[in-house]
């Protein structure tokens, strides 16, 4: 099901695009990121090229709702 009009798999690689990047804000520099940017290449891939953004009437103010959807289905934590 649709969550505020995203389908859930891309809600989900957003989410899980958050907990990658939360994941390397946490590392030292330089000390075993190279995986976490990958992943989050990989995802940032996944989340542009999703079906959902060539259909009609998507704007960028979306990939924002995107975040938020993603943060709210996540019981994010803001870090400021």
């Amino acid at each position: 099901m649709a969550r505020n009009g995203f389908p859930d798999d891309l809600v989900r690689t957003q989410r899980d695009w958050l907990r990658t990047y939360e994941a390397l804000a946490r590392c030292s520099p330089g000390v075993g990121t190279t995986a976490l940017r990958r992943r989050l290449i990989v995802e940032s891939c996944r989340i542009a090229r999703h079906p959902f953004w060539t259909e009609a009437g998507r704007s960028p103010a979306m990939w924002g709702e995107l975040r938020r959807t993603a943060r709210a289905d996540d019981g994010w934590r803001s870090a400021a």
